[in-house]
């Protein structure tokens, strides 16, 4: 497994977040040594959703407003319905994803969470997965969609559903170390 433990990596949530898409990346970067903070657009909590109802809470290490993409070594997107859809209409959050991405750092986004890379204008001309109800949004946005448990493209790694937690994780630790990915500057 890869050595994290130089690397801060920020989980971008909202609340309704698919709960094991939060929590098992969550941990696989802790395992890896990892320092991780919770971003996000509300200020104490955020509450996950798992099998369509919703479940634990948890917390919120910094409010969007004070978080920077200059402090942090790589990006996590959880999936779930409802957390990529209310962090689309957020503009600090996609101005937060950009940063990422036109500083060429790693992200790792699951299920639905790639509908905000849509939202941030950076999946055109990119290969990615994601769950298969957004499938037209991506390829519309201009993305080379695949149906495979992980795809790896210059530090984007995405996957389709909570089945593919293990490839994902492992990827997007191995993404998260080699660290900054030139060719991912937008």
């Amino acid at each position: 497994m890869a050595n994290l433990s130089s690397k801060k990596i920020a989980i971008l949530s909202e609340t309704g977040f698919e709960e094991v898409e939060l929590t098992s990346p969550m941990e696989a970067l802790k395992q890896a040594g990892a320092t991780v903070e919770v971003v996000s657009p509300q200020k104490e909590k955020i509450k996950a959703m798992k099998d369509h109802e919703w479940s634990i809470e948890i917390p919120v290490d910094k409010h969007i407003s004070e978080a920077k993409a200059d402090d942090y070594d790589g990006l996590v997107l959880p999936g779930g319905v409802i957390n990529p859809d209310q962090l689309r209409l957020n503009d600090e959050a996609i101005s937060f994803i950009k940063d990422f991405f036109e500083a060429g750092k790693p992200v790792a986004a699951i299920c639905h969470g790639p509908q905000s890379l849509i939202t941030a204008g950076v999946v055109e001309g990119r290969n990615l997965t994601s769950y298969p109800s957004i499938k037209t949004d991506l390829i519309n946005a201009g993305a080379n969609w695949t149906d495979q448990e992980v795809v790896v493209d210059q530090g984007l790694v995405t996957s389709r559903n909570p089945n593919d937690l293990p490839a994902f994780n492992r990827k997007m630790c191995e993404e998260f170390a080699e660290g900054v990915h030139e060719e991912q500057k937008a």
